[in-house]
Formats: structure tokens, sequence, C-alpha cells
């Protein structure tokens, strides 16, 4: 399966002035939950105070991350993490989603394991790339920044994660199958649509050699509305 088309997330892009643009441009069409600059800064460096000095970060991805991680990093290995499962679990009205087509997209949620991949990022640019990674995921709060192991093909290692608030309000727990479908059949915004983020998590996740079932069944459910429509 071949990777789908998609607009690319550029790291120039990632700077305060931009972010809090996206923020205003959301608060048009309705309520949107964001942080702000200091508080994003503050989860931020919260984080890196448990990391220690002079040693590099991994990062682990699982969504986008695979294949438009938009920061600098050395090394890049598939990885394996357990205690947490992909799933489309949060409500998406920018980027992939807008107030007239709202989306769905991917987070860690509690439960299971995901298979991924790993970024290293050298010691001597965790500031700037940090910084880069923090307004990239964190622009709304709706992950949780985690400290967790992940399985290397040589060996585990310990490193960052984004996870699920499901305290925040765009948080879906309970929404089955043949909804999520819909959702990710019809969703899209500025970046592009939920349908093309599903094909390429699946494309990028083939090339690792790695078929999440549970992807495949949303791609097929996705393919009969299709077909019904």
């Amino acid at each position: 399966m071949q990777s789908k088309v998609t607009k690319m997330l550029i790291r120039e892009e990632f700077n305060r002035e931009r972010v809090e643009e996206l923020i205003r441009e959301a608060r048009k069409h309705g309520p949107f939950h964001a942080l702000s600059h200091d508080e994003r800064e503050a989860t931020r460096h919260e984080y890196l105070a448990h990391h220690a000095q002079g040693q590099d970060l991994w990062v682990f991805g699982y969504g986008s991350l695979l294949w438009n991680p938009a920061f600098h990093y050395v090394d890049c290995q598939p990885a394996r993490l357990f205690g947490y499962r992909r799933r489309f679990c949060l409500q998406s009205s920018i980027g992939r989603g807008s107030k007239e087509r709202p989306g769905l997209m991917l987070a860690l949620d509690r439960g299971g394991s995901c298979n991924g991949r790993a970024f290293r990022i050298e010691s001597k640019k965790i500031e700037s790339e940090t910084e880069i990674l923090w307004m990239r995921e964190m622009i709304s709060g709706s992950y949780d920044a985690k400290m967790v192991r992940m399985k290397l093909p040589h060996k585990t290692v310990s490193g960052l994660t984004f996870v699920m608030n499901r305290h925040h309000p765009r948080y879906i727990d309970k929404l089955d199958m043949e909804a999520t479908a819909k959702l990710l059949a019809t969703g899209e915004g500025h970046l592009g649509t939920c349908r093309e983020y599903l094909m390429n998590t699946i494309a990028h996740l083939e090339e690792m050699e790695v078929k999440d079932k549970y992807l495949h069944q949303l791609a097929s459910k996705v393919q009969e509305i299709d077909d019904v429509s």
C-alpha cells in the first residue's frame, strides 16, 4: 500500500506567532481549549527536568510522526510500546477536521501495545527540538508528555511519548467502529483529510512490516462507506 499525498508539517511553521494564529483561527468557529505559551512551556520543562542531562532523547511516534516528525533526529528505529494502544479517540476541529467536517485523530490510549518508530534527538539539540515538538503536539493540551520504556530491535530504552489526556474535552471514550469510520470518511481540515491520515499511517507501518488490525478494519469500513455513497 503506497502512502497518500498529504500536506506536510514544516518545522519553520512551528513558532509562537504561528501557534497563536492557529488558536485564534480555531476559536472563530467555536470554543477551542488551548494551552498558553507559558503553560505549554511549563509542561516541557517539567518533563525535561526528569531527563538525564547529557543523554540523547528517544521519542516514540505512532501516527503522523511516522512520516512527518518535523524535528531533527539522528537515528530512527522500529519500536514497540507496552501499556498503550493506538486509537482514534481525539476529536479534531483543526488540522484534519473543521466545524463543518469534524474528524478524529489517533492517540495512545490505555491498554495493549503499539508498534511505531523511535526517533533519537542528540543531547545538544534537545532544547530546540523539543520546543518544536511541544508546539506540534501540545497546542491544546490533549496529550500528556510521559516517560515510557520502548523496545527497539536490539535493546530497550526509556524515552518520551505523548499519551491521551483523558480529562481533555476532546477525548472520546466510547465510539464504535462504524461511527469512527464515518468520521474518518468525512473529516477534513487545512492539513487534509482523516482518510489520508489513516492510509498514511497504515502505509508507513507496512513499510516496517507491521500490520495494525484495528487500522485495517477501519480502512475496510471507510471503503464500504465509499461503495454505498
